[in-house]
């Protein structure tokens, strides 16, 4: 039988509490709309404890952002086993995963967070430590991205590809997000395509770049999102 009795948190347990709460309410609406009140509430605690723990909401959605990022780039990391295009695209499911669970959250993160603070020096290290989150998202798909194409030192073309992809992805998923207009499976596929067409014309330009796609290519099944592309290409040839 139940005592009622309720377990006291360590420090360290009501943080990572509180860091879940804030991220799940952070998830559902913009950061600026979610109060230190709900986030007590939630959390089963009252609003002076939250400030024991935190110094404000502003530290609290940093802590959150961190645990976000964190998470997304998590979502990169994919075993370097089977054709890149079938790898690439379980890579773009798991991304809308997140983009799906944490709408406003990761538009909020992909935006340089919420205006939560009228400190205008406090405000400007805050846009510097999302800046730097975002940028650790960005580089941990990158260098993802180039162990799956098995290359240690990137050319300046290839660079230019991995990383207009990656931005693609962010403001492809930030759109989507705004009505979801498209389908999300057709958008994952899209952004595999992408990624192949990039490459291909830049290989155009660039022999490297041409023995790189051959590479990229020579293990792609014929039902890979790879030969899917071609396939539509061609089926656009009068």
């Amino acid at each position: 039988m139940s005592t009622g009795v309720r377990r006291r948190m360590g420090v360290e347990e009501r943080r990572q509490q509180l860091i879940g709460v804030a991220l799940d309410l952070f998830s559902r609406r913009s950061p600026d709309e979610v109060s230190i009140d709900e986030i007590a509430s939630a959390a089963g605690i009252s609003r002076p404890l939250v400030y024991h723990y935190f110094p404000g909401k502003l530290s609290l959605y940093e802590a959150a952002l961190k645990r976000a990022a964190e998470d997304l780039a998590g979502r990169f990391a994919e075993p370097r086993e089977g054709p890149l295009g079938a790898r690439l695209l379980r890579v773009m499911r798991r991304f809308f995963d997140f983009v799906d669970e944490h709408g406003p959250g990761f538009s909020a993160l992909m935006r340089g967070g919420p205006a939560v603070s009228a400190d205008g020096v406090h405000a400007k290290d805050h846009v510097s430590a999302t800046n730097a989150l975002i940028d650790s998202v960005r580089q941990a798909a990158y260098d993802q991205i180039l162990s799956h194409l098995g290359v240690t030192d990137a050319s300046a073309r290839l660079e230019l590809v991995v990383r207009s992809w990656i931005s693609l992805a962010e403001s492809t998923a930030l759109l989507w997000l705004d009505g979801r207009r498209v389908p999300r499976a057709e958008l994952e596929v899209q952004l595999v395509h992408d990624f192949a067409a990039l490459a291909a014309v830049s290989a155009a330009h660039d022999e490297d770049m041409a023995a790189l796609l051959r590479t990229m290519v020579e293990d792609e099944p014929a039902d890979g999102p790879f030969a899917e592309l071609v396939g539509r290409l061609m089926s656009l040839a009068p």
